[in-house]
């Protein structure tokens, strides 16, 4: 049976998760490297999942600090300022968090949206269908209708005013997640003097759909997955399953495709922990 090299596996994560002191990000250009070479990684580190991001690749394996003035908190400068310059594409979307997502693997993601190539039409359709609310739904026609918005004026033009903050909040992020809006800009509005600018997909990215068109569901999520385990090494069918939000069928299925392209080994042990795990077939040993 296949055995995890435990300390292969620690030299990789210290390389792709950024962890080691003197590779840690100090500029802007240098996170956009970082988001390009991992394909995707979350924004913050989330609990309960296995990920690169950007806060450990420039803080270094620590709690997101609570002090606005920690020198971690540089990102936020990056990407805030990197809205809108299509450096990467910046949405909530795995898991509905924060997730950065190099401009090379985006279409990968957007293939397995519920998108189908006519803007005026796959939300009504989505809407129809059950799968957008109300609420995201006058959302997203008050952006189709006016162009870019800030949160401000979007939950005003949208007749949302009186709805309550989750609800605003759950519509924004389920149309971020399937690829309809994300954030384009910062404007100086609200009591905070701070709100997001939301506008269309489609509109920011108009050559997006085009280069999905040509890549299938199980070519999306082999290389979606590919790029997963370039990450972290290792990983199981839940923890597949619980990123991307696929059933265990689907990943099972996906994972049996790279086991056999040679990418991944099956049934691999681990002295650390219990179970049976997926594993890059270079960090295993026979």
């Amino acid at each position: 049976m296949p055995t995890l090299d435990l300390k292969r596996l620690k030299t990789q994560r210290a390389r792709t998760f950024g962890l080691a002191p003197a590779k840690r990000l100090a500029s802007a250009s240098q996170a956009a490297r970082f988001v390009n070479a991992r394909g995707f990684v979350y924004f913050w580190p989330i609990k309960g999942i296995d990920l690169p991001s950007l806060w450990t690749a420039v803080a270094g394996d620590r709690p997101v600090a609570d002090e606005h003035d920690d020198a971690g908190h540089v990102t936020w400068g990056w990407k805030d300022n990197a809205l809108g310059k299509k450096i990467w594409y910046y949405a909530k979307i795995l898991r509905r968090k924060a997730t950065l997502i190099s401009l090379e693997s985006a279409p990968y993601f957007y293939a397995l949206s519920e998108n189908y190539g006519s803007p005026e039409e796959d939300y009504l359709l989505a809407y129809e269908e059950g799968r957008l609310t109300q609420a995201a739904k006058q959302i997203y026609e008050s952006l189709l209708n006016e162009g870019a918005l800030n949160t401000i004026d979007l939950r005003r033009l949208a007749r949302l005013g009186n709805a309550k903050e989750s609800e605003f909040n759950r519509a924004l992020e389920s149309l971020q997640t399937d690829f309809k809006i994300l954030p384009v800009g910062i404007a100086e509005a609200g009591a905070w003097r701070y709100s997001f600018i939301y506008e269309l997909v489609t509109r920011h990215y108009p050559e997006l759909p085009e280069q999905a068109r040509s890549i299938g569901e199980a070519e999306a999520r082999a290389k979606l997955t590919e790029l997963y385990f370039r990450s972290v090494g290792t990983a199981q069918v839940r923890d597949v399953t619980k990123l991307f939000g696929w059933s265990n069928q689907i990943a099972a299925r996906t994972l049996s495709r790279l086991v056999e392209k040679g990418i991944l080994t099956e049934g691999v042990t681990r002295k650390d922990k219990d179970g049976e795990w997926f594993a890059l077939s270079d960090l295993t040993v026979k």
